[in-house]
């Protein structure tokens, strides 16, 4: 018997279709996991928020309320953070982007490979049990605080993610240096890697939620390198600053800053980051 022949941990397993329901439930308590078991969306919330789960399976399209509706009010509502993963026939990129940022951790489209999602499920629980320090991280003018589920930028709250918080915490222990896209998904997904949309997608939300409402962006995208989250106006003083044209067929001349090799958009940069996501998305690169 090999050490991942059975596992440990409580699963809750939100499911409406009884078939889907007991064959995943019957599996999982094979592997050692005890599970407990919701038709409808009211009853998961009950559930989610009354007791504690190692990790919870939860469909999309529930009776009651929807999978996406658990999802957010046991984020947003209850705090609970939970590793989700989410069950559903919805296979498009916009079902994905929805799911992700309700709080989903993990996506899988119908019909799946039980093996698939065991091998999901042990990495979601795994990295968990095993996250990041509790200590506070700050950058610039956003702190992070893991153990209240909380991150703050110029005093205001904002929601991001579970997700999108394990990925603040690996971007802001390394700031200012550029974290790869494989390091990322090792840290947050181990062996279980998902498929190429899924880190952009919650790259994409976390910039949505960090950076939006703010002049100046902290999460940066580093062509072909990976991320970085870094205050560019305290990191390069002004004197150091070097102000480019560069003439852009069928456009007028547009202003960059250099950031090292890298040249800043200096008006809406971050728009700018946030529509390089969406097409790197639409084009699944």
């Amino acid at each position: 018997m090999t050490l991942r022949d059975r596992q440990s941990g409580l699963i809750l397993l939100v499911e409406d279709d009884r078939q889907v329901a007991e064959m995943v439930g019957v599996f999982l308590e094979r592997r050692g996991y005890s599970v407990d078991y919701a038709a409808d969306g009211m009853t998961g919330l009950n559930l989610a928020v009354s007791n504690s789960y190692d990790a919870i399976v939860l469909d999309l399209r529930l009776a009651g309320i929807s999978g996406l509706e658990v999802c957010r009010r046991l984020r947003r509502e209850a705090r609970k953070a939970y590793p989700v993963l989410m069950l559903t026939a919805c296979d498009t990129l916009e079902d994905k982007l929805q799911g992700l940022d309700a709080g989903a951790d993990d996506y899988m489209v119908k019909p799946f490979e039980i093996r698939e999602l065991d091998a999901r499920l042990y990495a979601l629980i795994r990295r968990n049990r095993r996250q990041v320090s509790n200590e506070k991280l700050a950058v610039g003018n956003m702190t992070l605080d893991p153990e209240a589920i909380r991150v703050t930028r110029d005093g205001k709250e904002l929601r991001v993610t579970p997700t999108g918080i394990k990925i603040l915490a690996i971007l802001m222990r390394e700031s200012p240096r550029v974290v790869s896209r494989r390091d990322i998904e090792r840290e947050i997904w181990g062996d279980a890697l998902p498929d190429s949309d899924t880190l952009r997608s919650h790259i994409y939300n976390l910039r949505q939620a960090i950076d939006r409402l703010f002049d100046r962006p902290l999460l940066h995208t580093v062509q072909s390198s990976g991320y970085r989250i870094v205050d560019l106006s305290a990191a390069l003083p002004l004197d150091a600053t070097m102000v480019t044209t560069l003439p852009l067929p069928r456009f007028h001349s547009v202003r960059f800053r250099t950031d090292g090799d890298m040249p800043i958009m200096q008006t809406d940069r971050h728009r700018s980051a946030e529509l390089l996501e969406v097409e790197s998305i639409s084009a699944g690169s």
